[in-house]
């Protein structure tokens, strides 16, 4: 088939007008997809570009996510030390109840006596106190209270032994045949006497701890609680208070991050021990300077979770900053400009128009040898 003939007027017209549907295609694809660079063949440089950078923000988009987890389990964190924190409060007030609650405790003697030597023993907490009775000597009660108290007994000792710092006090009792001894601040109490022909001197004494000893369970209890909290703060399978860690990414290439480590929040973490006895007031002391040593330790906690919610969230809000930047960057590579194009599509129609217009006066010169038949 060959090739038709057209005249120059008439092939220039039909290739403005080809030059012009063309513009019209492009501009429409332009519309359609709100790009300007739809692939490589468009602009290969904005192309590329745009996809590295569409592809970092894609990247760190899903670091968003992990990020925000991060700051999920350090809040979990927060909210165990804060529990626990109060846990630890109520168990120092359970400890401070126990400390004011008074302890009673008193002995009273078996013997009337003692008319030769004998030794009398007494055992007041950790400490054995020892007065001896001079030999051949009856002694009335009055006098072995008064030498128990004075110390000024006579013996083995060479001298005789002061015990003006007694944490007990000694007194005869009622009708004078025998000695009550009583502990003073809830220490502990117990002794014998025992003396040459046989006769003894048997000294017992409980301390009625009833009132402290239900403080102790309140107290015990509170601990128990505090293990089953620290145990209940995990997230997602990390607890950062049983010493759990977690690694949290903040760049593509892995190479910026976190490492948070895990802290002890337990009992034993905290240094607090179960207690079984509360019978003096050291005792509970000991106790009570626990609690404080476990709050002070808790709010070291907070302290230092609180700092690395801070920088993960500081780091989530870059990030999604950062984002927003890289897509901003690649848009201004790719989209296209609408009212730009909406603008040449209604200059291109008009030149089309034009165009066909142009072609038909072209056409109108070959027309005129149709009249000649």
């Amino acid at each position: 088939m060959s090739d038709i003939s057209l005249t120059a007027s008439m092939r220039t017209n039909l290739l403005s007008l080809q030059s012009t549907q063309s513009l019209m295609d492009r501009t429409q694809e332009r519309l359609s997809t709100g790009k300007k660079v739809n692939s490589a063949i468009d602009n290969p440089s904005s192309y590329y570009t745009a996809q590295n950078l569409t592809n970092r923000a894609g990247d760190l988009e899903a670091l968003l996510d992990s990020m925000g987890q991060g700051i999920q389990t350090i809040k979990a964190a927060n909210e165990g030390i804060e529990s626990i924190t109060a846990f630890v409060q109520q168990a120092k007030a359970v400890a401070n109840t126990a400390r004011d609650t008074a302890l009673s405790t008193e002995a009273e003697s078996a013997g009337v006596y003692v008319p030769e030597d004998g030794e009398m023993v007494i055992t007041v907490g950790d400490e054995t106190l020892t007065a001896t009775i001079d030999a051949g000597t009856e002694t009335g009660i009055a006098e072995l209270v008064t030498k128990l108290e004075g110390g000024t007994a006579a013996g083995t000792s060479g001298g005789g032994t002061a015990y003006a710092d007694l944490s007990f006090t000694i007194e005869p009792n009622a009708d004078e045949t025998g000695i009550i001894i009583k502990a003073k601040d809830g220490a502990k109490l117990s002794g014998s006497a025992t003396i040459s022909n046989g006769m003894g001197l048997t000294l017992s004494g409980k301390i009625d701890t009833t009132a402290r000893d239900n403080s102790l369970e309140q107290y015990n209890d509170i601990l128990n609680q505090i293990n089953q909290l620290a145990s209940d703060s995990s997230y997602k399978g990390v607890n950062l208070l049983k010493e759990d860690d977690l690694k949290v990414i903040f760049n593509e290439d892995r190479s910026s991050f976190l490492e948070i480590e895990g802290r002890d929040a337990t009992t034993e973490g905290l240094g607090l021990a179960a207690v079984t006895d509360w019978s003096t007031n050291e005792l509970v002391d000991t106790t009570i300077e626990e609690a404080e040593g476990a709050i002070n330790t808790l709010r070291e906690m907070a302290s230092e979770f609180g700092n690395y919610y801070s920088i993960v969230q500081t780091r989530e809000e870059f990030t999604e900053n950062l984002v927003n930047v890289l897509e901003e960057g690649s848009d201004k590579l790719v989209l296209a400009d609408m009212n730009e194009e909406s603008a040449n599509m209604l200059a291109l129609q008009t030149r089309q128009q034009l165009g066909i217009n142009a072609l038909s006066l072209a056409s109108q010169a070959a027309q005129s040898v149709l009249q000649l038949f």
